[in-house]
């Protein structure tokens, strides 16, 4: 049975909003505030059948799997209503931890842009289904283009998809982790079918004939035809198989040059959550820096990367649980400036810590508004001062979106 509604706002994940009689919100993916839409109930998701009357503010999206492939949600809305909403996710998320600090605009980031992407395949019959999954289901969208990452892996798309036939089973979609770096794709797979000397022998030889740098199964290297690198601040880092890293390098570049302006006056800094060296290295380059990190392969390619680059001042490393441990007031208070970029739960243990420091000058990264504006809360209750927010685009037309805090005490 149809039912007819208008959209009256953009909730948190890019989906329209009505509330029929003013009762419990509806939400319907690729709708746009103001229109006025037929839809259907599909289990416990509505979707729209008929755009009955349709927002100014919609655009033909270029994608054309865009509304199957679920890793988009917003191609339809014009780039003014996009960078609104994005803008306004970390707006609210403050609001709603009782701060209003001053919010720039987005700072945008291009189409072709995105270096990493995660994509996933499962075997049907003699054939695999590969590409990101469908929004709402547990179904993979088979895709042969995509518009959000770098010409270097949208165009083997082809042969990621012959990879995915070779490694994928029928029971549970792989996961595939490819990153285009200065030597070539590096790529990273798991959840796959049982790695057996088969399989191995299948796998380099598609990597040798498809000019792979280098390819992973679970962390164990079948092949490295050539030691795959990035550049973050001019200095080549060699990532991990699989490693954390910005998704897209004008986005790391607008991040790391607010940070390093924001912590310029502190001769010693100490850089939690590390991964590979994103702030470390280029905060090095004008002072000592601690770099704190729970992986030992992060650190480990932070510390290759650092040796022997003229210039750099001290960078130590230290491999530690930055939740079940976090550094204590009393040593942080032995540095002028702290830069934090914790995973999408955010480091309130280690918040807390920092508010009852004497650390200057903070910090903050996230890719999650709500935890950040957490985190903010309660560094403003222990004294600091949130002098601005910078919201920045790095997951393309989707309901994501990082931001950058800065504290003073």
């Amino acid at each position: 049975m149809s039912l007819s509604l208008t959209i009256e706002a953009l909730g948190a994940k890019g989906d329209g909003v009505a509330r029929p009689d003013h009762g419990e919100p509806l939400f319907v993916p690729f709708t746009l505030p103001g229109e006025r839409v037929s839809v259907e109930r599909i289990g416990s998701h509505y979707a729209a059948e008929e755009i009955l009357i349709a927002s100014p503010e919609r655009q033909v999206p270029p994608c054309p799997h865009f509304g199957v492939c679920g890793g988009c949600d917003l191609q339809h809305a014009s780039e003014p209503l996009y960078r609104s909403f994005k803008r306004n996710l970390v707006v609210e998320a403050f609001a709603h931890a009782g701060l209003e600090p001053e919010v720039g605009d987005l700072i945008p980031c291009a189409p072709a842009s995105r270096r990493r992407a995660v994509f996933s395949g499962l075997r049907e019959g003699n054939k695999v289904v590969f590409g990101f999954f469908e929004s709402q289901t547990n179904r993979i969208a088979d895709i042969d283009v995509c518009l959000i990452v770098v010409p270097a892996i949208a165009s083997r798309l082809a042969d990621l998809k012959a990879l995915a036939l070779i490694v994928a089973d029928r029971k549970r979609p792989m996961r595939m982790s490819v990153t285009a770096t200065d030597a070539g794709l590096d790529i990273a797979l798991s959840e796959t079918a049982k790695l057996t000397d088969s399989l191995r022998q299948s796998l380099t030889a598609f990597a040798l004939r498809r000019d792979i740098a280098r390819l992973t199964l679970d962390g164990e290297i079948i092949l490295e035809s050539r030691r795959p690198t990035i550049q973050v601040g001019g200095i080549q880092v060699g990532p991990p198989p699989g490693a954390f890293l910005q998704a897209v390098a004008s986005a790391e570049g607008a991040m790391a040059a607010l940070v390093a302006e924001h912590l310029a006056p502190c001769k010693a800094t100490m850089d939690l959550f590390c991964g590979i060296g994103t702030f470390a290295l280029r905060l090095a380059s004008t002072g000592a820096v601690h770099a704190v990190e729970t992986e030992a392969s992060a650190l480990a390619a932070l510390d290759l990367a650092r040796r022997g680059v003229d210039g750099l001042k001290p960078i130590t490393l230290e491999k530690r649980d930055l939740f079940r441990r976090p550094v204590m007031a009393k040593d942080l208070s032995k540095f002028a400036g702290v830069v934090f970029d914790p995973p999408r739960a955010g480091a309130e243990t280690q918040a807390r810590e920092l508010a009852a420091s004497k650390v200057k000058r903070i910090a903050a990264v996230s890719c999650n508004p709500a935890t950040l504006a957490r985190d903010a809360r309660i560094l403003v209750d222990g004294g600091y001062k949130l002098l601005s927010v910078t919201p920045i685009d790095q997951f393309l037309w989707s309901h994501h979106v990082e931001a950058v805090a800065l504290f003073q005490r």
